[in-house]
């Protein structure tokens, strides 16, 4: 009997399998920003609307950064290296959403500093601390 421990669930494989789609159109250079827009009109509409959101932002004050997708998520990638992306909470199944800063982020604070920050509402408060925090990824 196998170890179910040991095992990914039915959305980890899923994400794995987007990784290595992601992975082959990249190499195509596909374009980043229908696949974001794709994957984001295949969101529950509370998370499409917030995705929506956050990536009209990022296209507006970010526009030196590419879309993308990362794991099946949007993201956003800097010199060919995600730099932060939106998981949607129907992803994995979560109870929210979350706006995620890879490892190439510079938010070094110290000894320990956040990278993951749930959203449950974008407000525009809450979006500003967005484009703060992606300023301050970019150094």
């Amino acid at each position: 009997m196998a170890d179910k421990t040991q095992s990914f669930s039915a959305e980890e494989k899923a994400a794995m399998k987007e990784r290595v789609r992601e992975a082959k159109a990249a190499a195509a250079n596909a374009d980043g920003d229908a696949e974001v827009r794709a994957k984001i009109a295949g969101m529950a509409v509370a998370d499409r609307a917030m995705a929506e959101r956050i990536h009209a932002t990022m296209r507006s004050e970010f526009p030196d950064l590419a879309p993308r997708t990362y794991y099946g998520m949007p993201a956003y990638a800097k010199d060919g290296k995600v730099l932060c992306f939106f998981k949607d909470a129907g992803k994995f199944k979560s109870r929210y959403a979350s706006f995620e800063f890879a490892d190439v982020a510079a938010l070094d604070d110290g000894e320990m500093w956040p990278v993951s920050f749930a959203v449950t509402k974008l407000t525009d408060d809450a979006v500003a601390r967005i484009v703060a925090l992606v300023r301050r990824a970019l150094g």
